[in-house]
C-alpha cells in the first residue's frame, strides 16, 4: 500500500503532508492506560481555556487550511480540535479500546488530527484529495458528514475518512490485527518528531508487533 496526495490538494495546500505507519496490534480494553488518559486530560484542562484552543499554533494552522479550501472550520470542526474542546469543557474522553484511545492521546499531544483504521478493510492504495458534494459519508457515531471542500481519504471502494471524522467501514474492532495510522499535517513543522512520538506511545503502552513506515507520494 502507498498513500498518494493529489496535485489538486497540494495546489491549494502546498505544505499538506501525511506521516503514515502500519502497525501490528492486539486490541485490548483501555484499563491499563487509564492513568495516561487521565493525566493527558488534566494537562489540557490546566493549560487551555476554550478560547485558547483556537489559538494553539497547529490547530490554527489546520483551521486556516480549511478556510483556504472554502470550509468554515467552526461548522465542520477538525477531530483534534473537537477532542480538545471536549476536555476543556470538563468532559472525559470516550473509552473505546486501547488502540483507538491511544490514537486520541496522540492527537491531543501532537495537536493534529490522526486517523486509525483497520488496514485490512482498505482496498488498494489510499488517495488524499479534496472532497466534493458527492462525497458525503457517515462518520463514526455522527451520521452523515459533509466533506465537501476538505481533505478526504479514498480507496478503491470510496471515501472512508477525513481530518474531521472517519467512516465505520474501516474502524478498529476487537478482531483488528493491523492498523493504518496517519498523522495529518497541514504545515511543514514537527513531522518526524510526531511520527517518533506515535511509535513511542504505541510501543510503550500497547501490545504491538512490527511497525513499518508507509510510503507517501505527492502527485505533483
Amino acid at each position: 500500500m502507498r498513500i498518494h496526495i493529489t496535485n489538486s490538494l497540494l495546489e491549494k495546500l502546498p505544505d499538506f503532508h501525511i506521516e503514515a505507519l502500519k502497525i501490528q496490534v492486539e486490541v485490548q480494553d483501555s484499563k491499563h492506560i487509564d492513568d495516561l488518559i487521565n493525566q493527558t486530560e488534566q494537562n489540557i484542562k490546566e493549560e487551555y481555556s476554550l478560547e485558547e484552543v483556537l489559538n494553539i499554533p497547529l490547530i490554527k494552522e489546520a483551521r486556516d487550511s480549511y478556510k483556504l479550501l472554502g470550509k468554515d472550520p467552526s461548522r465542520t470542526r477538525l477531530a483534534c480540535e473537537s477532542l480538545l474542546r471536549r476536555i476543556v469543557k470538563g468532559n472525559s474522553l470516550y473509552r473505546i479500546n486501547d488502540i483507538v484511545d491511544m490514537g486520541n492521546i496522540l492527537s491531543i499531544q501532537t495537536k493534529r488530527s490522526t486517523a486509525l483504521m483497520d488496514i485490512n478493510t482498505i482496498r488498494g492504495d489510499v488517495f488524499i484529495r479534496i472532497g466534493t458534494t458527492e462525497d458525503r459519508f457517515d462518520g463514526i457515531g455522527r451520521g452523515s458528514i459533509n466533506v465537501d471542500k476538505i481533505p478526504i481519504y479514498v480507496d478503491d471502494v470510496g471515501p472512508f475518512g477525513s481530518p474531521t471524522s472517519d467512516a465505520p467501514r474501516t474502524m478498529i474492532q476487537a478482531t483488528t490485527k493491523e492498523i493504518l495510522l496517519m498523522i495529518i499535517c497541514f504545515g511543514p513543522e514537527k513531522h518526524k518528531e510526531h511520527k517518533k512520538l506515535a511509535k513511542d506511545l504505541f510501543a510503550n503502552h500497547c501490545k504491538i508487533g512490527l511497525i513499518e513506515d508507509i510510503e507517501v507520494v505527492k502527485m505533483r
